[in-house]
Order: C-alpha cells, then structure tokens, then sequence
C-alpha cells in the first residue's frame, strides 16, 4: 500500500519538473528568436553597445520574471520591446535630468567607428533625438505600425508618423553631406 503513494509522488514530481523544463525551454526559444535583433535595435537606438546591452538584459529579465502570463500574450514580442524602450525613455530622462543638474557625461567609445559601410547612417542617426530614433527605428527597421510603435514608446500614431518623418529628413540631409 505504501510502495503506491510512494511513487505518484516522484511521477507526480517529474510531470511537474518536464512542464517548467517545457515552460523553460519555451522561454530560451524566445529569448534566443528575439536576443539579436532586439540588441540590434537598441544599439541603433541608444547609440551605445554597452547601454543596449544593459537594457536587453533587464528587459529579458523582467519578461523571464514574468514568463507564465508573458507566453499567453497575443504578442510577447512587442511586451519586450516596450518594456526596452520604456527602460530607454527611463535612462534618457534620469541623463537630461543630470545634465540639467550640471553634471557633465562623457561619451564612452563605441565600435560604430569601425564599421565603415556603416558610418554614414550611424552618424546621421545620432544627430535624431533619442525619440526620432526610437521611431525610426521601430517603425523602419523593426516594420511595427505607428499605433504599435506609439504605444510600445507612449505616444500617439500621429506623433510618431511625425517624428519618423522629421527623422528620415534629418537622415537624408546627413546622408547627403556626410562632411
């Protein structure tokens, strides 16, 4: 009678451990679809390879914190993007107000410079601001909706029509004269 109860335990526990490798598993599969073009993004984004970095990483974390509801998502990539960006619009925020504190930020070197076909775009994306950035490259590069981009960035549709617009000028402008 004891051998029987003894053993839906451990199957019982088995099941329960082959469902969170199964749940696990899923979530590596994403992380290892989104982890580059996300990084990608970022970089694009922020300018910066080590400041993508440290946003993709807590991004994938909160999402990995969040997985169970996260899986059941319509969409649980545009979760991660917008959990990105808002971390992004976070340090921007937090950097202009240190600067408006008169706290001076050095640039960090990044590896942009090295690549050469890359330079002219790299240059004509870091005059945008940061917003013009995020919009261009949401809705450019990662082919999202200005309805999805505006709410993964806290806007309206309208505004970042108008700020991809203002941004593909700027980039033209720059393209042309890459002084």
């Amino acid at each position: 009678m004891d051998a029987a109860p003894l053993r839906a335990v451990p199957e019982s526990a088995a099941a329960e451990r082959a469902g969170m490798a199964e749940e696990q598993r899923t979530f590596e599969e994403f992380f290892r679809g989104e982890h580059d073009l996300l990084f990608r993004a970022l970089c694009l984004v922020t300018g910066s390879r080590q400041e993508a970095e440290e946003i993709m990483q807590d991004s994938f974390l909160k999402i990995w914190e969040r997985w169970e509801r996260v899986a059941l998502m319509e969409d649980p990539r545009g979760y991660l993007y917008r959990i990105a960006m808002n971390a992004f619009r976070s340090r921007y925020r937090s950097t202009a107000r240190a600067l408006k504190r008169g706290i001076t930020l050095t640039r960090a070197d990044d590896a942009f410079g090295a690549v050469e076909d890359r330079d002219v775009v790299i240059r004509g994306l870091r005059t945008l601001i940061p917003q013009q950035r995020a919009a261009l490259v949401l809705t450019s590069l990662l082919d999202y909706s200005s309805e999805e981009a505006g709410r993964m960035l806290g806007m309206k549709a309208a505004t970042i029509r108008a700020l991809t617009t203002r941004a593909r000028a700027s980039m033209r402008q720059t393209m042309e004269d890459p002084r």
